[in-house]
């Protein structure tokens, strides 16, 4: 078990029997397969370990060419094409304002809403702008349009110098976008084939953002190169994603069909976000997975904190937790006491915040809620690298557990299609009253 990095370990034990060793010879079978196998995307498996030193310089170059010359980046991209780049930025530079040593990051392409596009570019009024479009295919809907739109906003408002404005991250074989950043010349970067979507946060996908919003990617990625060495045992003793994968598998077979991450810091909502969807698209087909949903604390305890506590026995929680975060302020003392909390003077809010989470989290226990605790010693560059390879190794050997393929997003496309055949079908209608017309 790790005791510098990450932690995992079940808070009721005593309450909820979960016996993981009778999954030792699967797991390891299935580390086998993880770490052999050819025939699916599994790149990033062994990304850390390699030398991408020139990769990291070329990215580092052009966010330094981005920071120097705007105010501002649109990164365009929906699911993992935006989803962990966001996570690690809200989670990183400050709450109000932007880190000392990057920029604006702001995200489009993640929804339709003609109000947010609108906005958005009336918000780059007065700005200096670059743009980075983000997709292996290139006609994912929602981020095709918003690039349509920017793109054209871009040449009305630069010239000839939007092609050195605009970035493209994309499939460099084939695809849609590929073949519009070789016809107009844009720069680009490689989403590697071996590597899926919402599995790419610590490839140009999301280093790019990332770095221009002004995170050290250096040690993000040592982070994820350490969680690389650490993560490679099979055994369930020593590698504690093993570990938290068989819990929550258990957990799934006694019944509990939803797990609620949540955690104590606002600034780890969009991470989140990003744990959802890696966790929902790659468990949740075959009519099999765990739903996941998340809440962020103590916010959410004022909302959903009775049915957490009271009502159907449904979930299990895990909580996120930092042991240390860099900031963090001191209550005053106040003569007049008239809000009565001088007992909580000289006392820090981060301190409050933990005892805080340390009374959810038993409270939710004592009430039979299955608790998995993970924890780590800071927020930082570092340990969000060693966080996000952490939860990829175990959501694939969650979903290899349930027997589906943690790779694919069958229920994806076909939400795609019949959209797609809808809009086709308003778009024969609509000719059709054109021609009546005539």
């Amino acid at each position: 078990m790790s005791t510098q990095n990450l932690q995992t370990k079940i808070l009721n034990e005593e309450l909820i029997e979960v016996d993981i060793s009778k999954y030792a010879s699967t797991v390891a079978k299935i580390h086998h397969h993880l770490h052999t196998t050819k025939d699916e995307p599994t790149g990033w498996v062994h990304a850390p370990l390699e030398d991408n030193s020139e990769l990291i310089q070329s990215i580092l170059d052009v966010a330094n060419e981005v920071k120097l010359k705007a105010d501002v980046l649109v990164v365009v991209g929906i699911g993992g094409s935006y989803l962990g780049a966001k996570a690690i930025q809200d989670a990183l530079i400050p709450y109000f304002g932007t880190h000392e040593n990057g920029i604006e990051v702001i995200y489009a392409g993640q929804n339709l809403s003609g109000a947010y596009i609108h906005q958005l570019v009336k918000s780059l009024t007065n700005k200096e702008v670059y743009v980075n479009v983000i997709s292996k295919s290139g006609s994912t809907m929602e981020p095709a349009l918003a690039f349509r739109v920017l793109r054209q906003y871009m040449e009305e408002r630069y010239g000839d110098e939007a092609v050195q404005r605009i970035i493209v991250t994309t499939d460099l074989e084939k695809g849609l976008l590929n073949d519009i950043a070789e016809k107009h010349n844009y720069r680009t970067f490689e989403i590697p084939q071996n590597i899926g979507g919402r599995f790419s946060v610590l490839t140009p996908v999301g280093l790019l953002p990332i770095a221009v919003a002004g995170i050290d990617i250096k040690e993000l990625l040592n982070g994820a190169k350490q969680a690389a060495i650490e993560l490679k045992e099979e055994s369930l003793e020593k590698n504690e994603a093993y570990r938290y994968a068989t819990i929550r598998h258990e957990l799934y077979i006694q019944g509990y069909k939803v797990e609620m991450l949540a955690s104590f810091e606002p600034g780890l909502a969009s991470f989140h976000e990003r744990w959802k969807q890696l966790f929902g698209e790659s468990e949740g087909k075959d009519k099999k997975g765990i739903l996941p949903v998340t809440s962020n604390f103590s916010t959410d305890l004022h909302s959903i904190g009775q049915f957490i506590q009271e009502a159907s026995p449904i979930l299990f929680e895990t909580l996120l937790h930092f042991s240390e975060i860099n900031d963090d302020y001191i209550v005053p003392d106040d003569v007049r006491n008239e809000d009565l909390l001088n007992y909580l003077k000289n006392r820090s809010f981060n301190e409050i915040n933990n005892i805080s989470k340390n009374g959810s989290a038993r409270a939710h226990a004592a009430g039979g809620v299955p608790v998995i605790q993970i924890e780590l010693k800071q927020l930082n560059e570092y340990h969000m690298g060693y966080l996000i390879y952490f939860f990829m190794k175990a959501c694939t050997m969650s979903a290899y557990l349930m027997e589906v393929n943690p790779f694919d997003q069958p229920g994806v496309e076909a939400y795609k299609n019949e959209i797609k055949e809808l809009l086709n079908e308003e778009n024969v209608v609509e000719q059709e009253k054109v021609t009546l017309k005539i």
